[in-house]
């Protein structure tokens, strides 16, 4: 078991099953030192737990975990191209999108989700520019969606 996996565990997390694409992408690839995720929507074992809109339907607390599973869903999907998560140099961006209601303007406070989960298990590696942002509508009606950028050794 990999560090980075022992201190998912010590946190009381898996690592789950890479979700498998909704449409014509691949859940990561890599170029040269960097793996790029796809989109990672807050799928647990195959299904939603939580749609509709952040600040309507769906809690801003609720979605901040969404963001946290998320995150796991993309090292997962990181993990998938790289075999092992200690490889990670570091992340180096996470964009998220959050399907908000139309005077919801707390973004950042969702994708804290994602940053704190990487804070949590890579430390300062996994300390990242990012990008929180409002949408509309997601993929199945998703609350929030996130992608990394992550460099990794060889």
């Amino acid at each position: 078991m990999s560090a980075v996996e022992a201190k998912l565990a010590q946190l009381g997390l898996t690592l789950p099953e890479v979700v498998p694409p909704l449409a014509a992408y691949q859940p990561a690839v890599r170029s040269g030192q960097y793996v790029y995720t796809a989109g990672q929507l807050p799928m647990v074992k195959g299904s939603l737990p939580l749609t509709g809109k952040v600040g309507a339907e769906v809690s801003a607390e609720q979605a901040k975990e969404l963001a946290a599973t998320c995150a796991l869903n993309a090292l997962a999907a990181v993990k998938s191209v790289i075999g092992d998560l200690d490889k990670i140099v570091r992340v180096v961006k996470v964009v998220g999108f959050i399907a908000s209601a139309p005077d919801f303007t707390a973004q950042p406070g969702v994708l804290n989700g994602a940053s704190e989960l990487l804070g949590e298990v890579l430390g300062p590696k996994g300390v990242h520019a990012r990008s929180a942002v409002g949408v509309a509508v997601l993929p199945l009606d998703a609350p929030v969606e996130v992608e990394f950028l992550v460099e990794i050794s060889d």
